[in-house]
């Protein structure tokens, strides 16, 4: 679709629907937060100033990185950069691979959004890793919001930034959590003062979405809903381990298992030092 970012602020100018107040979310609205976003047009200004940092590394999930950066990008006025510990093209777990625009030591100092994306192994090698430790820890520590999608909550655990706070992460890893500090939540996005997790991998375009209306309106993020036509109507209902059945949910716990017993070993060797 040819769109400009200048057509769809004339779009939401002219947006004068009534939007429904924050009452908690419909009955199927699977999200923890503790304070609702701004609500109805002109609540926020059109057009912000927010710096946005993605981190990449070998490994990572590239869903994870697309579908909040879809949202976020789109964020009129913010400036995103993709940072990994060189620039150049980094390798997903599906080889995917998605250009790094900066490293950690050009990356900005002052954050409005650090956001962090899971994966399996690449994961645990960074949960490992000394300088993305200590990079995440350095940026996290300033940054407006601290948040991730996936297990990218186990690199925010173990970098020490999810202690005390309430959180999610796929629900394979979820009670993880707890090895650092962290209260596990089964919600879809959880928001926990200035931490914001979303759940497995197509959790982070409703994680991009809460992340929007945070930062303009829900005027705003219901034209970015409907620019990405993002009206999920999967074939089958097997999204969480309760809906997909005791079946398939052993099957991909087996599958799993290796790297879950990582987290597990990397979690309980962070917590007992």
């Amino acid at each position: 679709m040819d769109t400009t970012r200048r057509d769809f602020a004339l779009a939401l100018a002219a947006l004068s629907l009534p939007v429904a107040r924050y009452r908690g979310g419909p009955a199927n609205d699977n999200r923890l937060v503790d304070a609702p976003p701004p609500q109805g047009p002109g609540s926020a200004s059109m057009v912000g100033s927010e710096k946005i940092a993605f981190l990449l590394y070998p490994g990572f999930t590239a869903l994870d990185v697309v579908g909040p950066h879809y949202m976020l990008a789109s964020l009129m006025g913010a400036k995103v950069w993709l940072v990994a510990k060189t620039a150049g093209p980094v390798e997903s777990d599906l080889q995917l691979a998605i250009a790094a625009t900066s490293t950690f030591a050009e990356c900005p100092e002052d954050l409005d959004i650090l956001c962090v994306p899971g994966g399996t192994r690449g994961t645990a090698s960074a949960m490992q890793d000394a300088a993305t430790i200590a990079f995440l820890q350095e940026r996290g520590k300033r940054a407006k919001y601290v948040t991730s999608v996936c297990t990218g909550s186990m690199l925010l655990g173990a970098a020490g930034l999810l202690d005390g706070y309430r959180a999610t992460s796929h629900w394979a890893t979820r009670d993880i959590l707890k090895e650092f500090g962290a209260e596990p939540v089964d919600a879809r996005v959880v928001v926990d003062r200035n931490r914001i997790t979303g759940a497995g991998v197509t959790a982070g375009l409703d994680f991009g979405l809460e992340i929007v209306a945070r930062q303009r309106d829900e005027a705003y993020a219901k034209g970015m809903q409907l620019l990405a036509e993002y009206a999920p109507a999967p074939r089958f209902q097997a999204g969480t381990p309760e809906t997909a059945g005791p079946e398939t949910t052993t099957m991909m716990r087996g599958m799993l298992a290796a790297a879950v017993a990582q987290f597990r070993k990397i979690a309980e060797q962070k917590k007992n030092r």
